[in-house]
């Protein structure tokens, strides 16, 4: 049985780390490499790097810090933000990421994911999905770091996304970011029942019950969290641990 994998997520601005709510009040949460370090002496699975701003400052991710962290760290390294080609992500790759998550510039250019996998391989290729549940009950695709609503369901995407190449998905719930009051499980088990590839659950981690509850319930392959462990709020070894006694399979 493939073991579940814990992820923190360095979401950055200006260089930092910062987190919010909902995608809204950024606050401070640290240095990024020593983020970084921390996590991977922690135990952490893999490391995701998400230049927030990137697309909407209409720059490229950060690939000097990229490779400062990589040089402190591990494990698998994710990088995103700002990725609208394949050069953009060989930069990445060669400045120290594993692999390369892309989001609005695949939805605004799909063919964009096959010629990453063509040139990195599908393994290399993270799309990134920011939805939202609206008043209909559906789940809405955002872009421009949440702040664009397109017509398009999450599940749409995401299965033409696959097809095109996509070798894993990072599914963000903008209702469940920064609340800590759990992972949207419906959109995740929706995801994960349907898809060939693993699903990355985000938005909402806040208790060891939640976590449980996005592996066991919604069938999550891994599960990605920020504040939490930023504010060492639980620690990912303990995490873990109490993982692996409710009976989740974990690498410890």
């Amino acid at each position: 049985m493939l073991t579940k994998r814990i992820i923190p997520c360095l979401d950055i601005k200006n260089g930092r780390t910062v987190k919010g709510v909902n995608f809204e009040s950024l606050r401070d949460a640290g240095d990024p490499v020593e983020l970084g370090r921390f996590y991977a002496d922690q135990g952490a699975d893999e490391l995701v790097f998400l230049d927030i701003t990137a697309t909407v400052e209409k720059r490229k991710t950060l690939s000097e810090l990229v490779s400062k962290i990589a040089r402190h760290i591990n494990i698998p390294f994710t990088v995103g933000g700002g990725i609208s080609s394949v050069a953009d992500g060989r930069v990445l790759l060669n400045n120290g990421a594993d692999k390369t998550s892309i989001n609005s510039a695949a939805f605004k250019r799909p063919e964009l994911i096959t010629e990453m996998a063509d040139a990195f391989g599908s393994q290399c290729v993270v799309l990134a999905i920011d939805t939202k549940k609206e008043a209909d009950g559906k789940w809405y695709v955002y872009l421009n770091g949440g702040r664009l609503k397109t017509e398009v369901l999450c599940e749409d995407w995401a299965q033409k996304a696959v097809a095109l190449g996509a070798g894993e998905i990072l599914l963000t719930s903008m209702n469940n970011d920064g609340t800590k009051q759990g992972f949207a499980l419906d959109i995740t088990a929706q995801l994960a029942r349907t898809l060939p590839v693993p699903v990355i659950a985000s938005g909402g981690g806040g208790t060891i019950e939640h976590f449980i509850d996005v592996f066991k319930t919604a069938h999550a392959d891994a599960a990605l969290a920020a504040s939490i462990f930023h504010f060492k709020e639980i620690e990912i070894g303990y995490l873990k641990e109490q993982l692996a006694a409710a009976g989740v399979p974990v690498r410890r």
